[in-house]
């Protein structure tokens, strides 16, 4: 194991920057539930302090708590009004998980440090016990890297130790026994000690966990991508598009939609003259033309082929256009967001004038065939919507190839 892999609990740079998410929302539970408890106790013992200046005896020295009944007012005002910014703040991480929020960690263990600190030096007679149970609970809780959890928790150790052996003055309590300082120094590197060997193996075994639930989440992808989406366009396939289809159909009829078959122009003679692999070529880049004149199609995806696992869902909420292969070199589009059919015609004409001006080795030029029909009020079936725009594919082939044809509406053929 290198030390760039001990840094980061024995896995890679890489591997710890893709668990970052759930790093930070782990990290985040955690800070909740201790700013919480960190919360509940001081507001207790601020309510035994305020009830300690007006009773008789002090419910503190009753329970055995000697000197806290001496700690101000203000200073546990001081610890719960903190607390309570924190609190505050992680509520508002985790409603928005863009915020950068690692190394605000540091100062919730320092509160509570500083807190447990407050606790051992208002009772000189007694170990403190409350800052090891808190040295360990940090430890398993919050991750950040080995070298900066280690660097804290040393810190941590070493400000106690310094404040048992020489006191804390601003707080004029009462030193500590020789014998006390002893054993909390001894306590003290001893539960250090503990705490770094729990926390690397804790934190190793959660990022193993992170580890499994990303390549689940990975594997869900790609079994998502092979079954919706055609291997060779990166398009929906048959069976993802008419899906998706029907529920546009179901959805209101209130935006202006039309439904294209678009056919390749004597494919055949493409992949008897320049091969199958030219052929191919023709309809990745067929695919590529379209995508690209659908806009939104694009963009959503970007570059990374990891977008087409989410481009679904993305196509629904965002009410985008999206296309298909049917197979072979026909291809199908669902155009959204245009105002009427000249906005449509417009953009499917500019889709044609691309594929026309291809020019690739012995490729010059893709010609298509296209039939377009207007979704209207009616439509509920992507059955009768295909067979109308394959009707229109077929006049467009017979009128003479390459050019656009929508069906026959009310207002004639187009």
């Amino acid at each position: 194991m290198n030390t760039t892999s001990f840094i980061y609990y024995g896995y890679s740079r890489d591997t710890y920057r893709d668990c970052k998410p759930q790093i930070q929302l782990t990290n985040l539970k955690h800070m909740m539930f201790m700013n919480s408890w960190l919360l509940a106790v001081t507001l207790i013992f601020l309510g035994i302090r305020i009830y300690d200046n007006y009773a008789v005896s002090s419910v503190f020295v009753r329970y055995n708590m000697n000197g806290l009944d001496r700690v101000g007012i203000g200073t546990f005002v001081c610890f719960f009004v903190l607390a309570l910014i924190e609190e505050i703040y992680v509520v508002l991480c985790l409603k928005n998980p863009k915020w950068q929020f690692q190394f605000f960690i540091y100062p919730s263990m320092l509160l509570m440090m500083g807190f447990s600190l407050l606790v051992s030096i208002a009772q000189p007679q007694k170990p403190a016990i409350l800052f090891y149970v808190l040295l360990v609970l940090i430890a398993v809780s919050y991750i950040d890297t080995v070298v900066n959890m280690s660097i804290a928790l040393t810190i941590f150790s070493i400000a106690f130790w310094l404040s048992v052996k020489y006191g804390f003055s601003p707080l004029r309590f009462q030193q500590k026994p020789p014998s006390i300082v002893n054993e909390d120094i001894f306590y003290t590197v001893l539960v250090l000690s503990l705490s770094l060997v729990l926390h690397y193996t804790r934190q190793r075994t959660r990022l193993q966990q992170f580890v499994t639930y990303l390549k689940n989440i990975q594997i869900t992808n790609e079994l998502e991508i092979k079954s919706s989406f055609d291997a060779l366009t990166s398009l929906f396939n048959r069976a993802r598009f008419m899906s998706m289809a029907t529920e546009v159909l179901k959805s209101s009829h209130e935006d202006y939609i039309v439904v294209c078959l678009l056919d390749l122009d004597s494919f055949k003679q493409i992949n008897d003259k320049l091969g199958h692999q030219m052929g191919d070529k023709a309809l990745q880049i067929t695919g590529r033309t379209i995508m690209g004149g659908l806009g939104g199609h694009t963009e959503a995806l970007g570059d990374d082929r990891k977008g087409l696992a989410h481009f679904s869902e993305l196509v629904m909420e965002q009410k985008l256009s999206f296309a298909g292969r049917l197979g072979g070199d026909e291809f199908i589009v669902m155009i959204r967001g245009e105002a009427d059919r000249e906005g449509a015609k417009a953009r499917l004409q500019a889709i044609l004038d691309s594929l026309n001006a291809v020019s690739f080795g012995e490729l010059n030029g893709i010609h298509a065939s296209f039939g377009v029909t207007e979704i209207t009020a009616d439509d509920n079936d992507i059955d009768k919507v295909y067979n109308r725009a394959d009707d229109a594919l077929y006049r467009s082939k017979r009128a003479g190839k390459n050019q656009i044809t929508f069906s026959e509406t009310k207002e004639g053929l187009v």
